[in-house]
């Protein structure tokens, strides 16, 4: 099994954990862009009307530029559920071009490229971004670029990488998973 599928299934698994995958962005009020958000968070594959109100939200609403750019993070985090990659992926691109610090952008077209094959070179920089602009996921970008390093043959980064992910988060299994398939020789 590739590399990238593996991380493919981790990724399709995860969305069903406690602690999920995507990281959706907060949206504060009683609004379609809350209603959006809501449907990101709960991380199970969303029904068309939830969609529907992230789009109500950037077309009908007022939005601060900040529930724009989260709104648009939490719309690709629907819409790739759903299996709209092309979709995500452009919200993920507005999200940013909106706000280029926005980290959550970042890490979710990471993630969604690295269920794409051959996109580990493209995700790679992403999760390091999501990483330099203080994701509130660091284990999910630690192991996600662990896993497009070691599909690139750059095991000691992807090792690195499998270490920061269990020390950003010691209670997740996967990067202790993979950790124990590499050894170590001095």
């Amino acid at each position: 099994m590739t590399r990238m599928i593996r991380m493919s299934l981790l990724i399709s698994l995860a969305v069903i954990a406690p602690s999920g995958v995507q990281a959706a962005v907060t949206v504060i009020g009683n609004s379609s862009a809350r209603l959006c958000f809501q449907a990101a968070e709960k991380e199970i594959p969303p029904q068309q009307g939830q969609i529907e109100a992230c789009d109500q939200a950037l077309t009908q609403e007022v939005l601060s530029l900040e529930d724009s750019v989260a709104t648009h993070v939490n719309r690709g985090i629907l819409r790739s559920r759903k299996g709209d990659v092309a979709g995500g992926l452009a919200d993920f691109d507005r999200a940013s071009a909106l706000n280029p610090n926005e980290p959550e952008a970042y890490l979710n077209k990471a993630l969604v490229l690295t269920t794409k094959a051959d996109q580990a070179r493209e995700a790679l920089p992403l999760f390091t971004v999501a990483l330099q602009k203080k994701t509130r996921r660091p284990a999910l970008a630690y192991y996600g670029r662990a896993a497009a390093n070691e599909e690139l043959g750059n095991l000691r980064s992807a090792y690195s990488d499998y270490t920061n992910a269990l020390s950003a988060d010691p209670n997740w299994d996967a990067p202790r998973i993979e950790l124990a398939r590499f050894a170590v020789r001095r």
